[in-house]
């Protein structure tokens, strides 16, 4: 395959356009862009909107080039940033001096080594927080799973990497806020041509969010300025970061990259776990073997750190789960200049859609790609089948790959652990495996479940 450079003559990218499977769009926009995906079978393609035609990348081959080798030549950028860029603004979710910058000071608190050390305080933080299950679970009371774990992350990642400097109170107001968001952007996202001033249902919401957000952040950035750094928290190493040139940073790249973490850190393991339960319902032989090992691991709980390097069917569970529901499911790039992708002539200024979601689900690489299966994973990969680097990459790839995977890896363990050595679910409402599209990968409907305590 071509990539980078023509190898043979360029070739156009097959269009697909969207008018004429609008009833199947409208119905169900993630699937059909799937069926379209299937149908090109590895190859670069465009979605034709009419006023807006984006390529979409999905061989693994592609995938590199874009987000390792060439980086560089793909910006963050375009139509499908506009939305994004009002939320995260200039800081670790941007690019350039205000993203390198953001990450050579994040990074040192997202290290696999940084984790590690705080692997008890994350698991006693989870023990407690999971305690909070165990009222409606005496009642029988049914819960919001998706509510639940919200609330359970949110704790944990404040407590965790926020020093405690954002108080339960003012989490009170910024978690419905980043909530409201998540829900509001989706239009936006679906339809990301329509100008700004075209207003669309979520717009005010939206704006109302942002604004209840900055009105808690402002004050506790200029609030904590001006106290020494003495730990690896979020807070603390960006209230104490200074420019290149040695002058301190502005309030608003602080807020900025405050708002990414807070968002990236709590939508991602709450929306990957939230999927977790509905695979479990309709997949018995996976729930009986995870209910196995974290009794055999855990016991009754309380979970720790030690626990961690015996988990292997746990993680093997939620690598498959991140395969099928990839929370960053869509990376939007910017051609900076003319170059070839895969034997496609692409020009300077296109917009480039790379999707771990179509990538994961590619034959090619996947043996029964729809199904839910955690064996593919045990050893590192399943005899027989073909692993390309980049054929799983639910956290991206390249320089811009989320620092936070090592901080969701270890959440995500401890709170599965936590969770089941203490409780099994009982389902109450069963949910569709079709997600909702939109900025991150929902379910449709609210999935309910009764859990029963552990004898």
């Amino acid at each position: 395959m071509s990539v980078g450079m023509e190898k043979s003559p360029a070739q156009k990218a097959k269009n697909f356009p969207l008018y004429r499977s609008l009833p199947r769009l409208v119905r169900d926009p993630l699937q059909e862009i799937e069926r379209i995906a299937t149908v090109a079978g590895g190859q670069i393609f465009r979605l034709d909107f009419g006023v807006f035609r984006p390529y979409v990348v999905t061989h693994p081959d592609d995938v590199q080039y874009v987000l390792k080798d060439n980086p560089e030549g793909f910006l963050r950028d375009g139509t499908f940033w506009r939305p994004l860029h009002r939320l995260f603004g200039e800081g670790i979710m941007s690019q350039g001096e205000r993203w390198a910058l953001s990450r050579k000071v994040l990074q040192p608190t997202l290290t696999r080594r940084h984790i590690a050390s705080m692997a008890d305080q994350m698991a006693a933080i989870v023990n407690d927080a999971v305690e909070a299950l165990a009222e409606p679970a005496r009642s029988g009371r049914p819960i919001d799973v998706r509510a639940e774990l919200d609330s359970l992350v949110n704790t944990t990642v404040l407590r965790t990497f926020f020093g405690n400097k954002i108080s339960m109170e003012q989490n009170i107001l910024l978690a419905p806020a980043f909530e409201k968001i998540a829900v509001a952007i989706g239009l936006r996202f679906l339809m990301p041509f329509l100008p700004h001033a075209v207003p669309v249902p979520g717009d005010r919401a939206f704006h109302e969010a942002v604004r209840t957000i900055d009105e808690v952040l402002f004050p506790l950035i200029r609030e904590n300025r001006g106290r020494p750094a003495d730990d690896l928290d979020f807070f603390g190493v960006l209230c104490g970061a200074t420019e290149i040139d040695g002058s301190a940073v502005g309030d608003q790249w602080i807020r900025d990259n405050l708002v990414s973490m807070f968002a990236t850190a709590t939508e991602t393991t709450a929306g990957a776990l939230t999927w977790l339960w509905p695979l479990l319902d309709t997949h018995l032989e996976v729930a009986e073997r995870l209910y196995e090992e974290i009794d055999r691991v855990v016991g009754r709980g309380p979970v720790n750190a030690t626990h961690g390097r015996d988990l292997t069917y746990t993680r093997q569970v939620i690598q498959e789960v991140l395969r099928l529901y990839p929370v960053g499911w869509l990376f939007p790039r910017q051609l900076v200049a003319p170059l070839t992708i895969g034997g496609v002539k692409i020009k300077g200024g296109e917009t480039v859609l790379v999707s771990p979601y179509l990538t994961h689900r590619l034959t090619e690489f996947w043996d029964r790609p729809l199904e839910f299966d955690p064996d593919r994973f045990a050893g590192g990969h399943k005899a027989g089948e073909r692993r390309h680097r980049y054929s799983y990459f639910p956290f991206g790839g390249g320089p811009h790959k989320c620092i936070g995977e090592h901080v969701f890896n270890a959440e995500a363990e401890l709170m599965i652990a936590s969770i089941l050595s203490r409780f099994r679910p009982v389902y109450t409402t069963s949910i569709s495996e079709r997600p909702k599209i939109g900025a991150t990968l929902r379910p449709r409907e609210n999935l309910q479940i009764t859990l029963r305590p552990v004898a």
